[in-house]
């Protein structure tokens, strides 16, 4: 793995934890921490690895755009910084790795976002969520964007509108998060549910990620053909036909990738 000034990068078997380390500046994201962020994604997507564990160093997961990169750009630079953070968003998604955010403290604007744009979301109890642009002078449109897709519309509208702080058991009924634990078990909790998310063949966990977030947004006659001649083509990978052998023979799978 590369070495990089915000970022930390360890690999421990499958599993791939990339580690906000700003702490100082509370892991907020500037150009450079995105792209940082971005090129681990991108190099970790061309691995075996078959998890990545987003986290946060120090006392916050992250608080979102630093204001003072975006207090200096212009608006074609305000421009190629969303941008670039849209890009390490899609990229998150687009990875063939199971993506687990691993959320301690807050999660404010685009820290917000990187929770909504992981698979997966994992929260200690002691964690909070907001889009404070909404009471604030600049307003958290494209935080919202994946948000809206895991909360739905009247839940965004009072998280974007009052810009305030829901905490971890709020999220989780909302559906922001798939689990909140006690904060001494977050990252007992994290291996665990990335352990069950990630068993079975490589190559068709991949693809299925890949084409649930293509179907989502698309009228339920479009998802399915989609799905429809995904499914078909999967039939024929080796992990696919392995899986069906092991079930008719009773016997567990051996998975090739």
């Amino acid at each position: 793995m590369a070495e990089y000034e915000h970022i930390l990068v360890k690999r421990d078997g499958d599993t791939v934890t990339v580690t906000m380390n700003r702490a100082a500046r509370r892991n907020s994201l500037s150009a450079d921490h995105l792209a940082e962020l971005l090129a681990a994604f991108r190099e970790t997507g061309q691995t075996d690895a078959t998890g990545i564990v987003l986290a946060g160093a120090g006392p916050v997961f992250s608080a979102g755009h630093d204001f003072g990169d975006v207090a200096a750009r212009d608006l074609t630079a305000v421009r190629e910084l969303l941008r670039l953070c849209t890009d390490l968003m899609g990229t998150m998604q687009s990875v063939p790795q199971v993506v687990v955010a691993r959320v301690h403290g807050l999660a404010t604007a685009a820290g917000c976002q990187l929770v909504a744009s992981c698979d997966l979301a994992v929260a200690a109890e002691s964690a909070g969520f907001a889009l404070p642009g909404g009471k604030g002078g600049w307003f958290c449109h494209t935080p919202a964007v994946p948000v809206a897709r895991s909360i739905g519309r009247k839940r965004l509208m009072e998280l974007a509108l009052t810009g305030d702080v829901v905490d971890a058991a709020t999220a989780l009924d909302w559906g922001l998060v798939n689990r909140v634990v006690p904060d001494d078990s977050l990252d007992e909790a994290v291996a665990s549910l990335l352990e069950r998310a990630t068993r079975g063949s490589r190559a068709s966990k991949a693809m299925g990620k890949q084409t649930l977030y293509a179907q989502l947004d698309r009228p339920e006659a479009d998802a399915y053909a989609l799905a429809l001649e995904v499914m078909a083509s999967a039939s024929q990978l080796p992990g696919a036909r392995e899986g069906m052998a092991a079930f008719l023979e009773k016997r567990s799978p051996v998975w090739p990738d």
